[in-house]
C-alpha cells in the first residue's frame, strides 16, 4: 500500500455555532413592565476547511462568542420580534467576520400573559397556544426569513368525516361520518422578502398575528373530508391572504380519537365518550405555493 495514498474523501456542507441560547429580556415602561422570552440558536459558515483539516482555529468565532452577541444585543438593541432580532444578529456576524460567509439564526418565542387583574403591571403566565419560530438566513448577498409556529393543538369536535377510502384485507378501520379530527400544527412560512435595497420589511408581529388567525380560521369553517383537505384549505387560505408569503409548508399529525365500546356496560355510546391515542398517529404534510413561486422550505425544518 501505498504511504501517501491519493485523497479520496473532500469535506462538504459544515456549520457551527452555539444551539439554544435562553435569553429573557424585561423592558421597564415605568411600572409596566413587557416581556420577551426567546430560544435563540447560531449557525455560522463560511471560510472552515482548515479547522477541519488541520485543526487551525484562526477562522473560528468561538462559539461562547455567539451566545454572548445574543445576550448583548438583547441589551443594546432589545427585540421587537424573532424575526427582526435575528436579522440583527446574522447581519452582524456576517459583517463583522470576514471569514463567515453565511448565518443562519433559529429563533422560538414562549409567549407569556398579563394575571393578576388591571393593576398588576408585572406578573405574567405562560400562554400555551402554540410557540412562534423564526429563521433568518444571511449570507450578505440576500437574506431569507422563514417564520412559523409549532405545538398548537386543534380539535373539532364535528363536521369531519373519513369513508370511501381503498380497502384491502389489512383494512380494519371503520369508516366515519362523523368524527373528531384533531392535530397538533407545525407550520412554516416562507416570505418574498429578500433584504434588496430599497425594499420594506413586512410587519413582522402583524403578519404573524394575521397568518396565525387565518390557520385557526381555515381550520374551524372547512368541513372535512380529510385532513389533507384541511391542511390544503389552511394553506391556501394564508397565500390568497396574505401577499406577503409566498411558501408555507404545514406537518399535521392525526390526533386519533376513537369512540369507546360501551355496549359491554349496556351503556350506547352516541359518539359522546373517546379514548385519544398518542400513537402510532397518521402523518399528513405538504406545501401550498403562490403560482409562479419555487418551493425552498426543506420537509425536515416545519418539524424542527
Amino acid at each position: 500500500m501505498s504511504e501517501n495514498p491519493a485523497r479520496t474523501a473532500r469535506l462538504g456542507q459544515n456549520q457551527y455555532g452555539k444551539a439554544e441560547t435562553r435569553v429573557v429580556r424585561i423592558t421597564r415602561d415605568g411600572d409596566r413592565h413587557h416581556i420577551k422570552d426567546l430560544n435563540v440558536s447560531v449557525a455560522l459558515s463560511g471560510d472552515m476547511d482548515d479547522v477541519h483539516h488541520s485543526g487551525s482555529n484562526a477562522n473560528v468565532l468561538p462559539t461562547d462568542t455567539t451566545k454572548n452577541t445574543v445576550y448583548a444585543f438583547a441589551k443594546e438593541h432589545g427585540i421587537s420580534s424573532p424575526e427582526e432580532f435575528g436579522l440583527l444578529l446574522a447581519r452582524h456576524f456576517v459583517t463583522s467576520q470576514e471569514p463567515i460567509r453565511r448565518a443562519r439564526i433559529r429563533i422560538e418565542e414562549y409567549s407569556w400573559e398579563r394575571i393578576g387583574g388591571p393593576g398588576t403591571q408585572h406578573s405574567f403566565a405562560r400562554t400555551g397556544g402554540g410557540t412562534r419560530v423564526a429563521q433568518v438566513v444571511h449570507d450578505g448577498e440576500g437574506t431569507e426569513v422563514v417564520a412559523g409556529l409549532k405545538d398548537l393543538t386543534v380539535l373539532n369536535s364535528t363536521d369531519s368525516e373519513f369513508w370511501g377510502y381503498r380497502k384491502d384485507r389489512y383494512t380494519t378501520l371503520p369508516e366515519a361520518h362523523d368524527r373528531i379530527l384533531a392535530t397538533d400544527v407545525s407550520t412554516r412560512w416562507r416570505y418574498s422578502w429578500a433584504d434588496a435595497e430599497g425594499e420594506t420589511a413586512p410587519d413582522w408581529d402583524a403578519s404573524y398575528r394575521e397568518t396565525r388567525r387565518h390557520l385557526l380560521d381555515a381550520f374551524a369553517q372547512t368541513y372535512s373530508f380529510s385532513l389533507q383537505q384541511t391542511l390544503y384549505g389552511m394553506g391556501s387560505r394564508v397565500i390568497e391572504n396574505r401577499p406577503e408569503i409566498d411558501e408555507i409548508r404545514l406537518s399535521l399529525p392525526n390526533k386519533h380519537h376513537f369512540l369507546v365500546d360501551l355496549s359491554p356496560f349496556g351503556l350506547e355510546n352516541d359518539n359522546e365518550v373517546y379514548f385519544a391515542a398518542d400513537r402510532p398517529y397518521g402523518l399528513i404534510e405538504a406545501t401550498v405555493l403562490r403560482d409562479g413561486a419555487e418551493a425552498r422550505i426543506p420537509a425536515e425544518l416545519t418539524n424542527l
